[in-house]
């Protein structure tokens, strides 16, 4: 209404809702207020109560009072009061509070009514009119008799209607127009004004539609407001975010509600103007103006509210905005800082000194890195951003700046820091560079002093050109050594650490220690080389006359021997030359030692750097949200495959073994004892290289990922990743070539035992290796493979199989073409398994074919006359695999590993049998044909011939042939006669049967072990006694007599049976009888 909108401007003393709102703001707030108090739905209902009951409110009087006119309505008497108050509260809040302060005019038309229904209607009004009232006027009823009444009545019961304005009793029209204007009037009261209720109506109805639209729009905002202006801000970026984004969304949807109300306020608009609009020269009535200036001031507060609204909402966005900003801020603050922090502690972490020229450069090249990285900038770079943010009055501007300053002044103290401690690391790399100068030409001194051979000093002029050759030397001191102690003292005290210090001082007495030994060579050349008169003395030319030391090493002997000419020297000087060249010897071994050693600490620290800086420069950067965006899918929570146990590795040799190496400095001859103390966590090495494939197939993958390539380039790396993931594999080896080296060195010296030692194990942990990266390529077997005991050999081989069925044997249908097996000799049994092949897992795979437990394997030496093969077979030889070796080096090693095992086997046989009894009985055996008239005679000229049989040419014609066992078969390995034996391809040894043929019988020891070297066609066979290696023949049935009598058999071959390879055994009268198969024929031990 009217009057409720006027008061629109008039903001309430004392509102403060809310901080941020502004003046305009609360203004809203208030109408808002106002407008809930008073306007309500009554109006739409109370609208259509007037329609019905054409109630009207007309124009103005004179001095502008509202006219409201009650028209003739016989039912008034039976409208409820409620219904009637509202439509008199409407009616009266219409017009404006300029009029409606000086007070309404009445006219209630009752001409055709009676006098009850005057007295009705003016007692209702008294009682229910809510504002002030003017005058009342009332048309009487138009005939005599109510006329009169009226009169008479009204006079009489005045002071009833209690109003304190004058009731005017009217007669008529014209009365009417005495105090009201014509034009003011409708047609019916004799009025001019053309009125069309409808239309008034339509118009009411528009505009309170659109003020309550208006104040559920304003509501909606107030809602709106009080929600954001009581809204916490997040703590985080992305809260925030959301948060803006939501207010966003809502604001939008504030906007669209008051551009409806605003196009439909317009349309209302144009709806009141629409008589103008048809007829310029009309002229609206006050209540088309007291419509138009309703509606006109409301899409003013809208205005006003839309204005309003986006100021708050550009203070409210502005505040999101900058705390969008803030909390970005802060976390890039927290990954500077704790970028910075991680920088501090590795500049604090880098010695300032150093322990080598090479060392100390790393370091600075590392400082060099961390100087050139990218987070000083971007920490000078944020502390700039944060400086614009105050800048551009932020409201966290308390919070902001101690965040810059504290970036800075770390940036500060992190660029002091480096550069203090580039300072103090030149100085050291100057000092080292002194150190390693002066330490170098004593080296060289050395190797100078150890490479002048002796023999050059057995003449003047030798002795003179080595005595220059020292001084030579020696006039370069002054520019190599480190003269004075208390000048480096001083120079230098910045930097002086007890190790450094304990360095120059071992420098300095090296140095001592060189001239010392230059001082000694130089005078005992000085001496050489003195010319000296030589006595004329007459000397026989006897050979015997040459002095010989016999004990002396060759190098003395062979110099003191040219000196024996120099008889002018005195005798004082071979004590000192020979003194000298021992000490001289010592010291050269000492210094290689040295050097070995000082290669080996030199290489283990850079080993560490490199570990260490490819865990710090690749495996942690994979755990850095910066990096993250560079690091491919493939690679993600996959750090244990690409590295291994690389850490595990770093740690042990950082904290554990580098610093026990050092301790050996002085003593390189002694850190074999540290290896072999160190020799279980060596064994780390064996998880890193069975992981290598693995860890070489995600590199293929991965090998040009940006996330590399960046890496790469922070650490200035001119090799790739793939180069430093082999250092671990490469360290392993280089273990043993460094404790050769200093085997070699220290024969003969304390801890040369040790060396040796630590120097095989090391070389069993690189078998371990080896063989368990083999292992794990082995597919399809279904056992667990530990339980064949320990690998002892693998490799490739051809292989061709032949099988036993009766008497005839059946070889594969492609018996022409070799198998490509890999085979795996264990403890226990030995694996046949396909040629191993490649595949995308990173590593080779051997599918498992066929399995030989060793207990029932026997081998023979040679097949088919080729010096790479080589038998397998079991079970009598039903099934017999030939293998083809690379080289016969391969085929003798692996016949010497096969051999080890079933010798074990036989010894674990033996330990089983309760009690062995030594058998001490062989008698001599004749034949029966035997030329031979007795046996003592016989085994005398039998013991002779087979001296000379011995010793005669193997290649002679009279050796004769033999049959039977023509290719040595063996299951058990002899090692004390291994290198006798002889091949079946070799040429025999020549019968031992001299000319009149007559045979050499030979005598046995109990308890001896006889090798069977052929059958003879007589019944004899011709053996070998290891024990003596003397040959001779034997009757084969006394022989075979007493071994198949024997009851309990043992098997020493691992096959049970008899032919071919004579594997017997048997027990007699609780003497057990062992047959060993050795190397190159068979071989029969009596047993005990």
């Amino acid at each position: 209404s009217s009057n409720t909108w006027n008061s629109w401007g008039s903001p309430r003393r004392g509102w403060n809702r809310c901080s941020v709102c502004s003046f305009h703001w609360g203004m809203l707030a208030i109408s808002i207020r106002r407008v809930m108090d008073i306007m309500n739905m009554m109006y739409m209902n109370v609208l259509k109560h007037m329609k019905l009951k054409d109630s009207k409110a007309w124009g103005r009087a004179e001095n502008g009072s509202p006219i409201i006119v009650f028209p003739e309505f016989p039912a008034f008497g039976e409208l409820q009061e409620e219904e009637f108050h509202n439509v008199l509260t409407y009616l009266t809040s219409v017009p404006s509070v300029t009029a409606s302060g000086v007070g309404f005019i009445l006219v209630i038309d009752r001409r055709q009514d009676r006098w009850t229904a005057v007295k009705g209607t003016l007692l209702r009004i008294a009682g229910s009119f809510p504002v002030h009232l003017q005058l009342v006027l009332v048309l009487r009823p138009s005939t005599l008799f109510q006329r009169t009444l009226s009169d008479i009545f009204f006079k009489f019961n005045r002071d009833e209607f209690k109003m304190k304005v004058p009731v005017v009793m009217l007669s008529s029209v014209t009365e009417l127009h005495a105090y009201i204007d014509r034009t003011q009037l409708p047609q019916e009261l004799g009025g001019t004004q053309d009125y069309c209720h409808d239309t008034w109506i339509s118009h009411r109805t528009a505009i309170e539609a659109f003020a309550l639209m208006v104040k559920t729009t304003a509501q909606t905002l107030q809602s709106f407001g009080t929600e954001l202006a009581e809204t916490e801000l997040p703590n985080d970026a992305q809260a925030t975010s959301n948060l803006l984004a939501t207010h966003t969304e809502k604001k939008g949807q504030m906007k669209e509600d008051l551009c409806v109300a605003l196009g439909q306020g317009g349309r209302l608009l144009e709806s009141i103007n629409e008589p103008l609009q048809r007829e310029p020269d009309y002229k609206m009535n006050q209540d088309e103006l007291e419509n138009l200036a309703t509606v006109q001031r409301l899409l003013g507060q809208l205005d006003e509210t839309e204005t309003a609204f986006d100021d708050f909402w550009e203070r409210h966005q502005t505040k999101l905005e900058q705390c969008l900003q803030l909390r970005h801020f802060e976390y890039y603050f927290r990954e500077v800082r704790a970028q910075l922090d991680v920088v501090s502690e590795r500049v604090e972490a880098f010695s300032e000194v150093g322990i080598s020229p090479a060392h100390a450069e790393h370091i600075l090249r590392e400082l060099n890195s961390q100087e050139e990285k990218d987070v000083l900038d971007w920490a000078l770079s944020l502390a700039a951003e944060g400086d614009g943010l105050i800048e551009s009055a932020h409201y966290a501007e308390d919070s902001i700046l101690p965040k810059c300053s504290e970036l800075r002044a770390v940036c500060d103290e992190v660029t002091s820091f480096l550069k203090t401690k580039k300072v103090l690391l030149l100085r050291a790399m100057e000092l080292h560079h002194c150190l390693e100068k002066a330490s170098r030409w004593c080296e060289e001194g050395i190797y100078l002093l150890a490479s002048q051979p002796v023999d050059r000093c057995q003449s003047q002029d030798g002795a003179e050109a080595a005595l220059q050759e020292l001084e030579k030397y020696l006039d370069t001191a002054a520019q190599h050594q480190i003269t004075d102690l208390k000048s480096i003292w001083r120079d230098y005290d910045s930097i002086l650490n007890p190790e450094l210090r304990e360095q120059v001082e071992k420098v300095f007495q090296k140095q001592v220690s060189m001239q010392e030994m230059f001082e000694k060579r130089r005078v005992s050349l000085k001496k050489l080389a003195a010319k000296q008169t030589r006595p004329v003395q007459p000397v026989a030319p006897r050979p015997e006359a040459i002095i010989k030391f016999p004990m002396s090493p060759p190098g003395e002997y062979h110099i003191l021997r040219h000196m024996s000419h120099w008889s002018s020297l005195s005798d004082s000087t071979f004590p000192l030359l020979r003194h000298g060249s021992l000490s001289e010897e010592e010291e050269n071994l000492a210094v290689l030692r040295r050097h070995v050693m000082n290669e080996l600490l030199e290489t283990e620290r850079a080993y560490v750097e490199e570990l260490l800086c490819v865990l710090q420069g690749y495996a942690a950067e994979m755990d850095n949200p910066a990096m993250a965006h560079l690091l491919p899918s493939a690679l993600l929570n996959r750090k244990d495959v690409l590295f291994g146990n690389m850490p595990e590795i770093y740690q042990f040799h950082k904290r554990t073994f580098l610093r026990e190496l050092e301790t050996y400095t002085d003593v390189p001859e002694l850190v074999g004892r540290c290896f072999l103390e160190r020799m279980g966590d060596l064994q780390i090495y064996e998880k890193y290289c069975q992981n290598k494939p693995r860890s070489e197939s995600l590199w293929r993958q991965c090998s040009d990922c940006a996330f590399f390539q960046e890496c790469q380039r922070k650490l200035e790396h001119k090799l790739g990743l793939d180069s430093y993931l082999l250092k671990p594999v490469q360290r392993i080896t280089k273990y043993q070539l460094i404790l050769k080296e200093l085997l070699k060195y220290s024969k003969g010296c304390e801890g040369s035992e040790d060396l040796q030692e630590a120097l095989s194990s090391i070389l069993g942990i690189l078998k371990a290796v080896n063989d368990s990266m083999h292992l794990i390529a082995i597919t399809g077997y279904e056992g667990s493979l530990t339980e064949l005991g320990r690998l002892l050999m693998q490799g490739s081989f051809n292989v061709w199989t032949e099988h036993k069925k009766g008497h005839a044997k059946v070889k594969d249908l492609a018996r022409f073409k070799p198998m490509q097996r890999h085979l795996f000799l264990h403890e226990k049994a030995l694996l046949f398994c396909k040629r191993r092949e490649e595949n995308g897992e990173g590593y080779e795979k051997a599918p498992f074919k066929h399995f030989l437990n060793m207990s029932v394997v026997g081998i023979t030496e040679s097949a088919k006359g080729d010096n790479k093969k080589f038998e397998i077979w079991c079970n009598s030889r039903e099934e017999v695999f030939i293998v083809q070796a690379a080289t016969p080096e391969i085929k003798t090693s692996w016949l010497n590993e096969i051999r080890k095992v079933l010798t074990g086997q036989l010894k674990a046989c033996r330990e089983k049998e309760s009690t062995w009894l030594v058998l001490l009985f062989f008698t001599c055996l004749f034949l029966p044909l035997s030329p031979f008239r007795n046996c003592q005679k016989s085994v005398k000229k039998g013991e002779e011939k087979k001296t000379d049989a011995v010793n005669s040419d193997p290649n002679s014609p009279s050796s004769p042939k033999y049959k039977g066992w023509n290719k040595a078969s063996f299951s058990m390995d002899v090692p004390e006669v291994q290198d006798g034996y002889s091949s079946a391809e070799d040429p025999m040894n020549s019968d031992p049967e001299d000319e009149g043929g007559r045979k050499l019988l030979l005598v046995i020891p109990y308890g001896d072990m006889v090798q069977l070297i052929k059958e003879g066609d007589d019944g004899q066979w011709f053996v070998r006694n290891l024990g003596s290696n003397k040959d001779g023949w034997v009757a084969a049935a006394n022989l075979l007599t007493l071994i198949t009598e024997f009851k309990s058999s043992q098997s020493l071959c691992s096959s049970g049976t008899l032919a071919p390879s004579v594997c017997l055994s048997a027990s007699f009268s609780s003497v057990s009888l062992s047959l060993s198969v050795c190397a190159r024929g068979n071989c029969i031990l009596l047993p005990k």
